[in-house]
Parts: C-alpha cells; structure tokens; sequence
C-alpha cells in the first residue's frame, strides 16, 4: 500500500465525511471482494475536500508534477537511444552495467528525490511501482538494456505513475486497510481504488511526444495540467448511484 497512512491525523471539517467513508470502504472490502465501487468514489471525492479542494491539492503536488515530467523524459529517452545512452545523459554514467536493484534505485531517486518528506515518497513509491511494470523480470545488465518504450507504452506508464501518486496522497484509507485481518482482502480493496483512479486519467498526450520537450516549460506545463485534471474530475465524481 501507498503513504496514506502518514496522513490519517486530522480531525472534523472535510475530515469526517472522508473518515466515515474510508472506514465503510474497508468495511465492505473485508468479505474479500473489494468495497464498493460507490464508497470508492466517496472516498476518491471526499479526500480532495481534505487536501484543500482540487486546486489546493494540485497547487501541492509538485513531487508528483516533477515526477511526471521527469518519468516522461527517461521513458523516451530509453526509447530513443536505449537505456545506457539515457543514464549517461542524466548523470548516472556509474549504474551503466549494473544490475536491476542499483538502475532502479538510481532511477526512482532521478524521478522522485530522495523521499525527504510524505510528498516525495508518495512520488518515489508510484515510481518504483511503473519501473517494475517496465523491466519486469529483467535483472541483469543485459536484460534491463534489452527493454524498450513505445508510445503506447509511455502513455500507460504516466497514467499508471499519477494514480500512483495520487492515492499516495490519499488520507487515511491505507490505515483504514491495514485494519483488515486479510491482507488479500485489503490488498485487493487497495487495488480496486488504484484502478478507479487509473480510469479516471485522461492524459492528453503531446502529438509527437518522442520530440517532446519533457525537461522544459512543455513537460512541466503537461505534467501541472495532468494532476490539475485529475483533482478536477475526482472532486466531482458522483458520490450517489
């Protein structure tokens, strides 16, 4: 499960309804089945009143914006000029033929930071989580430089990095899981709001974005406007059948 448990701490306000959802959330997921889709969408809502509304919680999210952009340049930069030209470009020259634990450390760090508070871990754990989708077995050297991006894969691995990030962020639900006495249970509930959130994205992609200006004004204005339409539309999802 993600960070969220760092920030279950609050109390009344937009606290309450989100507590209250969050807690039938976990409820219905312990038949071990998952919750309901509708206690998903309250609490997916609900937690944007707590993180000071879709703009506040945008206006905040500057680990998960950087990642975005930062991920996006790596994938294509792999998919350019393959994984060892791309290391050396970003200055980890040192990780050229090692093997999948120290790339993927030095990766996640690029994409992410070095997890100095509950933002940047939110960033670095969605991080790690699309590395492993990307080499997936691959554990030598050359394995890892054996991978490739396409355009359909770069599109899904940056959908799957902000929903990451952004149940991250999510407050109290992961305590609220951690509770359950199955862990299947709980992690297929985790999974089931990932998923929701997922299908929520809508990224909209540059034309070309294998010629894309991710390190620059472009990438950074793509990345403000993905986390900015992602509050937007989980503020308002319906809350009732």
């Amino acid at each position: 499960m993600g960070t969220s448990a760092d920030r279950s701490q609050g109390r009344g306000g937009a606290w309450t309804p989100l507590k209250h959802a969050a807690s039938n959330y976990a409820r219905a997921a312990s038949g071990g089945s998952g919750g309901t889709r509708l206690n998903a969408r309250r609490v997916l809502a609900r937690h944007v009143a707590v993180l000071g509304g879709a703009g506040a919680a945008a206006s905040t999210a500057r680990a998960g914006t950087t990642g975005i952009a930062r991920l996006g340049g790596l994938l294509t930069g792999i998919g350019n000029e393959g994984l060892a030209s791309t290391l050396t470009q970003a200055g980890l020259d040192g990780l050229v033929g090692r093997d999948r634990f120290d790339v993927l450390d030095g990766l996640i760090t690029l994409i992410a930071g070095d997890a100095a508070d509950v933002e940047s871990q939110a960033a670095r754990d969605a991080a790690c989580d699309v590395l492993d989708e990307l080499v997936e077995d691959a554990d030598t050297w050359d394995e890892l430089e054996a991978i490739g991006v396409t355009p359909e894969n770069l599109e899904r691995l940056l959908t799957m990095f902000l929903a990451h990030y952004v149940y991250n962020r999510l407050p109290v639900l992961a305590e609220r899981l951690a509770r359950l006495t199955d862990p299947g249970a709980a992690r297929d509930a985790d999974a089931q709001i990932v998923h929701m959130i997922q299908d929520l994205v809508a990224l909209r992609m540059p034309e070309d974005p294998f010629n894309f200006d991710w390190s620059g004004p472009a990438g950074a204005q793509f990345a403000d406007d993905a986390v900015r339409d992602v509050y937007e539309i989980l503020q308002n999802l319906p809350q009732e059948p």
